[in-house]
């Protein structure tokens, strides 16, 4: 019983939020969670909240993604994603005839972005 107690405990703190953002866009909502893991580690979760309508009561309920994002990951996922949206900032007329190199972006990318993750 102790042992179930003590596991219960330690879920728990896994879902301990230490810092969170909220990013309304239009139908969606975005949430930036920072949480400890049990090694005591953070890392960010991240929950796409959808507004849904179902059925003929028009039942409202709520679709979420989430994707975990842990410490080691975070230089390449920001590399990553400072690349694609620079190559949709560049693209934006949704004609897309070449593909991109990662080498020919590096110097456009560090002085358009600047995420810090800590």
């Amino acid at each position: 019983m102790e042992e179930a107690k003590k596991r219960f405990d330690e879920d728990k703190r896994d879902q301990e939020i230490v810092y969170s953002k909220a990013i309304k866009a239009g139908k969606r909502i975005y949430y930036l969670d920072v949480k400890r893991n049990r090694k005591d580690e953070l890392f960010l979760a991240i929950t796409e909240s959808k507004k849904k309508i179902a059925g003929e009561d028009s039942q409202v309920f709520f679709e979420k993604h989430k994707i975990f994002l842990y410490k080691e990951d975070f230089v390449k996922f920001k590399q990553g994603l400072e690349e694609v949206i620079e190559f949709i900032d560049r693209n934006n007329d949704n004609e897309i005839s070449e593909s991109i190199s990662i080498e020919d972006q590096d110097e456009k990318l560090s002085d358009k972005f600047s995420i810090d993750f800590g």
